[in-house]
């Protein structure tokens, strides 16, 4: 059985970190012995617990945080784990070499020299990990493992709870309100769409920049900001459309979320959208800040129920074929078992 400990020093809300709770639990359920430390955050420890997962939290400050660099050698000479395994660069930064073997998962486009103590790195893309072998990486120590979203369905959320009309062609977009996210474009897209509604899920620090946006352009009494959530498929369950309308999205997590509840998908061509959806088949592309292209592409989706189904198959067999938990696990375990040897 593989001792593994993980090491999660991310932000309180992101799609890393939401991935991160939901890997934790799966590797528990598929017997792996975790040790699973965190930056001290009481909402992402209540949930680790709720999965059945006692967390150790520690602070993961600047480079000075010595108290958590000792704290972390301690709790890897007595867990004495197999693998270490830090997200992203902070959390690698305070993994340190042993008798282990030291690995990095990544969710973007990180500067190789946060990792070069690391033995391997992981990217949650292919694109992700062509561009480590590009920068130099060996590619032997290189390896992709996609993430898996939660399919099991959940009741709508009540759409009269933030006053949409119930025969509204509804979008949902999912994210942090940043400027890599587009929403922007989106919201320009929502001019030529008069029938459609918008709901964007998500914090950031966008939020008083695109109400006023949509204000200027007349659409802002069809557009909800609903905040972060942690109820997506609900959401999914109200809404017609998931739109993903990113500027630059490294994998496009909420694409997968789409597919694994049954919504037609629309996306701009960043990297992870692209990579990820066959256009026409699981989704619709279209380019990178242009809300003509993306108002259009939706707009064929709204008007045509037959695209819609079709798109709902194609992602459907898209998710069940690379995406699943048991799907992304096996490929974990696999990964494991490879970087003991």
């Amino acid at each position: 059985m593989t001792r593994l400990l993980q090491a999660m020093a991310g932000a309180h809300l992101g799609g890393a970190e939401a991935f991160f709770e939901r890997l934790a639990p799966a590797l528990d359920r598929a017997g792996v012995d975790q040790c699973v430390v965190i930056r001290r955050d009481a909402g992402r420890a209540g949930r680790l617990r709720d999965a059945g997962i006692e967390p150790i939290q520690l602070s993961f400050g600047g480079r000075l945080d010595f108290a958590t660099s000792r704290a972390m050698r301690r709790e890897i000479n007595a867990f004495d784990p197999d693998i270490v395994l830090g997200w992203m660069s902070r959390g690698a930064r305070f993994c340190p070499r042993g008798r282990h073997v030291l690995a990095a998962r990544l969710g973007g486009y990180y500067d190789l020299k946060y990792f070069r103590h690391c033995d391997h790195l992981v990217g949650n893309t292919q694109d992700i990990a062509d561009y480590l072998v590009k920068a130099g990486w060996p590619a032997a120590r290189t390896h992709y493992l996609p993430n898996f979203v939660e399919a099991a369905p959940a009741p709508a959320i009540d759409r009269a709870s933030f006053d949409t009309p119930a025969d509204a062609p509804l979008l949902l977009a999912l994210g942090r309100l940043h400027v890599n996210k587009a929403f922007d474009t989106l919201i320009a897209a929502l001019v030529a769409l008069p029938t459609a509604w918008l709901w964007i899920a998500g914090e950031g620090p966008l939020r008083a920049e695109l109400g006023a946006q949509a204000r200027v352009l007349g659409v802002y009494s069809r557009l909800r900001f609903l905040g972060w959530r942690h109820d997506m498929p609900a959401l999914l369950a109200a809404a017609d459309i998931l739109v993903c309308s990113s500027r630059h999205e490294p994998l496009g997590n909420v694409v997968i979320e789409g597919w694994a509840h049954g919504r037609p998908v629309v996306a701009t061509r960043s990297a992870g959208p692209a990579s990820l959806i066959a256009d026409g088949v699981s989704g619709l592309l279209a380019d990178i800040d242009d809300a003509p292209a993306l108002a259009a592409a939706l707009a064929r989706v709204i008007d045509s129920a037959d695209l819609r189904a079709d798109l709902v198959d194609g992602g459907r067999a898209a998710y069940e074929a690379d995406f699943t938990e048991a799907a992304v696990v096996a490929r974990y375990l696999d990964f494991f078992e490879r970087i003991r040897a």
